[in-house]
């Protein structure tokens, strides 16, 4: 395994794609509300992230046909955007987006009510965002990187719900899915240990119900195999000598 440790140019580079992805999400959140279709947010996310004079990370990736990932409810990633899908209240949606500053790939994801919502809504968005906070706890010098891993299947699993094991967060840099792999659950070995330079996209999907998932025939989206919610949470996370520097977090 082979692991791209970045260079200072490199970090700079990366905290600034970082930042305008940050304010992009945040410029698509806004827009979240019952009656808007998930196409009218994807269209506005090629607009801003052009206007910052980036290229969106996803768009023709492995040939995926938007900006965004919009996913909706039960569907945990790689939602497409279309006319068709008008989001209504009470519904949860994933916003899961990149951009291309320089070079340098930035990878991040929210997941946000749209109108009221349930309780169990509610949680299940919250419990994702706090089990990332939970695995950076252990995204230090010398700790290895599975410390991650176990440290969000434990916060998960603890208020009731399953992380995802078909899909798995990763490196990034000058390409959007670098080595390594970081799973969001227990492994039997330790994984690499964490150097300062790494750039990690970590991204913790979790289901109300069970982890199972499936593909929908788009090839693309994929749902919880239950037809339970999924929320999704990530951050692009560089390792220093210090505390990790969370470089997708709004800064206003």
């Amino acid at each position: 395994m082979s692991i791209n440790i970045k260079s200072e140019k490199e970090i700079m580079l990366m905290r600034e794609s970082g930042r305008i992805l940050a304010n992009v999400l945040e410029e698509l959140m806004a827009m979240v509300r019952p009656g808007i279709s998930t196409y009218d947010i994807d269209r506005k996310c090629a607009d801003i992230i052009k206007g910052y004079g980036c290229i969106p990370s996803f768009l023709n990736y492995n040939g995926y046909p938007a900006s965004v990932c919009i996913s909706v409810n039960d569907e945990v990633v790689h939602g497409i955007p279309s006319k068709k899908r008008i989001l209504q209240d009470g519904d949860i949606v994933s916003l899961d987006c990149g951009v291309i500053y320089q070079g340098y790939h930035s990878d991040a994801a929210r997941t946000v009510p749209v109108g009221e919502i349930s309780q169990e809504a509610k949680k299940l968005i919250e419990v994702t965002r706090q089990s990332f906070y939970e695995g950076i706890k252990f995204a230090k010098v010398g700790n290895h990187l599975h410390e991650i891993s176990d440290a969000i299947q434990t916060y998960v699993e603890a208020h009731g719900f399953s992380v995802v094991r078909d899909l798995v967060g990763h490196g990034i840099g000058r390409n959007l899915h670098e080595e390594p792999q970081i799973p969001n659950f227990r492994q039997k070995r330790r994984g690499p240990r964490l150097e300062v330079g790494m750039t990690l996209a970590i991204e913790p999907m979790v289901n109300a119900g069970r982890y199972d998932v499936y593909w929908l025939d788009d090839d693309w989206t994929v749902v919880s195999a239950d037809g339970s919610l999924s929320a999704h949470y990530e951050n692009t996370v560089l390792i220093t000598d210090g505390e990790p520097e969370l470089l997708t977090i709004y800064r206003g």
